[in-house]
């Protein structure tokens, strides 16, 4: 992409569309990424599968002010990607990530920017016929895991995981994926659970993390680019 996408302070949080009234913009934003590999064995990792997101009351870090997200970088996957900005299509969808180029990540630019107070959201695809894409190992972290997020104020959030789910499509808790805890949180979403050609992935791949480290913080950086494990 040639450049960021013209971009809106949002509204004071009592102020927006709540998350619920969401549900069904956020399901046929993610559903446009279930590109799927047939003929790949095993796919991707699975995390287990809930009916309900996690709660998690560890103190978080202290929020920071609002600036755009430019790079997401998550070590345990070997991930460093470019995140673009998103907002939603003509049918009232999350744009997904560019389909030519699996390997960036999407930051929806109606929801906090990463570190702020509340719910940042980043999606990014799975998989392509021609093999892993950014996202394709995001079942398999593991809780502790840092996910950092550079940002354009040079500052670099840092989040901890605290848990990773799978939930059906067709009965996404959008309220608890999306709405704010307080404080800040970060949301990776992507395609999961079963494969159906003709139909895609069944469920969405969540994973739920905290900040834990506010323009601090420098995991180390991954060499490769995102790409089979």
């Amino acid at each position: 992409m040639a450049g960021w996408p013209e971009e809106r302070r949002p509204e004071p949080e009592e102020r927006r569309r709540p998350w619920g009234a969401l549900a069904l913009i956020a399901l046929t934003g993610i559903f446009l990424m279930r590109t799927g590999l047939p003929d790949r064995p095993g796919g991707p990792p699975r995390p287990g599968p809930a009916h309900a997101a996690p709660a998690d009351h560890a103190p978080a870090a202290r929020p920071l002010p609002r600036s755009v997200p430019d790079r997401v970088v998550i070590p345990a996957l070997q991930v460093s990607a470019p995140v673009i900005a998103r907002g939603l299509d003509a049918h009232g969808a999350i744009e997904a990530p560019p389909s030519a180029d699996t390997r960036v990540t999407g930051w929806y630019k109606g929801a906090p920017t990463p570190g702020e107070r509340g719910t940042a959201v980043l999606v990014g695809h799975v998989d392509s016929y021609t093999g892993p894409a950014v996202f394709y190992g995001l079942g398999g972290l593991k809780r502790g895991a840092t996910v950092e997020v550079r940002r354009r104020d040079g500052r670099r959030a840092v989040f901890a995981v605290y848990s990773v789910r799978t939930f059906a499509k067709d009965r996404f808790p959008a309220e608890q994926v999306y709405g704010s805890a307080g404080r800040p949180e970060l949301r990776l979403l992507t395609c999961g659970g079963t494969y159906h050609a003709g139909s895609g992935y069944a469920g969405n791949v969540v994973v739920f993390a905290r900040l834990v480290a506010p323009g601090g913080g420098h995991p180390a950086t991954p060499s490769a680019t995102p790409g089979a494990p």
